[in-house]
C-alpha cells in the first residue's frame, strides 16, 4: 500500500505523488507516469505491484498543474475529461510537467538507479524524460501516443517501447517509422488495442500485458540492478 509523498519542483511547484516502498531493500527505483486519468486505482495498483517485486516507485500526478487530485475512470465522459486535462498540460509554456518528473527522479536517486515507465500520455512523457531529463538509467513507454512524432529526440538511456497491433491512435506504419528513425530503441508490438495493459479498461488484453510486463521487468533488472 502506498503513501503520499510531497515533492517540490525546481520552479517551486509543490505536489503530492504516490510512493510505494518495498518491504525489503529496493533493487531499483521507478518513476511511474500516469495515463490521462490521474493517479487512479489502476496506476496505484501498478505502483503497488512493482513495489511487491522489489522496486521503490513514485507515481507522479502529471495533471497537477492544471487540476489537483485527478482521479478518473474509463467511461466516455472520463476519456473526454482526461483529454481536456492533457491538452491543458501540453499547452503550458515550456512543458513544466517535466520539472515534476525530474523532482521524482531526484527524490529516488539516493535509493538506487532510477528507471521510468508510463502509459498512453505517460508513455509520451516517459519518452521525453528519457531524452531530456537527467539521472535515468532505463525507460519503458507503453503505447505512448505522440512518441512517433518526436522521433527526432535522442534518448540518454536505454529505451524499450511497447505498442499494440490494432491501436487506432498509433498506426503501425508510424511505429515502423520510429524503429527506422531510432534503431537503438527496443520496440515490441503486441496483439490488442490501445490500453492493453490496463485491466480496468475494455481494451485489456491479458496475454499481451503479461508478456510486456515480463519484458519490462527483465529490462529493468538488466539496467537498474547491475
Amino acid at each position: 500500500m502506498g503513501q503520499a509523498l510531497h515533492l517540490t519542483s525546481a520552479d517551486g511547484h509543490s505536489f503530492d505523488a504516490y510512493e510505494t516502498i518495498p518491504t525489503s531493500h529496493a533493487i531499483g527505483t521507478l518513476v511511474l507516469v500516469q495515463e490521462i486519468f490521474g493517479v487512479n486505482a489502476h496506476i496505484q495498483s501498478i505502483a503497488d505491484l512493482y513495489a511487491s517485486l522489489g522496486y521503490r516507485v513514485v507515481a507522479v500526478p502529471t495533471m497537477d498543474r492544471v487540476q489537483k487530485n485527478v482521479n478518473l475512470g474509463y467511461t466516455a465522459e472520463d476519456m473526454q475529461a482526461g483529454s481536456t486535462l492533457k491538452a491543458a498540460v501540453e499547452a503550458l509554456p515550456n512543458h513544466p510537467v517535466m520539472l515534476d518528473l525530474q523532482a521524482a527522479i531526484n527524490h529516488l536517486k539516493p535509493f538506487g538507479k532510477v528507471g521510468i515507465f508510463g502509459f498512453c500520455y505517460g508513455g509520451l512523457l516517459t519518452w521525453r524524460s528519457a531524452c531530456q531529463l537527467s539521472g535515468l538509467s532505463a525507460a519503458v513507454p507503453y503505447y505512448g501516443g505522440g512518441v512517433q512524432n518526436e522521433a527526432g529526440l535522442i534518448p540518454k538511456c536505454p529505451v524499450m517501447a511497447h505498442f499494440a497491433e490494432e491501436d487506432s491512435y498509433i498506426p503501425l506504419d508510424s511505429v515502423e517509422a520510429l524503429k527506422k528513425a531510432r534503431p537503438e530503441i527496443e520496440v515490441h508490438i503486441y496483439p490488442g488495442h490501445h490500453g492493453f495493459n490496463c485491466d480496468h479498461r475494455a481494451s485489456y488484453f491479458g496475454q499481451s500485458a503479461q508478456v510486456a510486463r515480463t519484458r519490462t521487468l527483465e529490462f529493468f533488472q538488466k539496467h537498474l540492478t547491475a
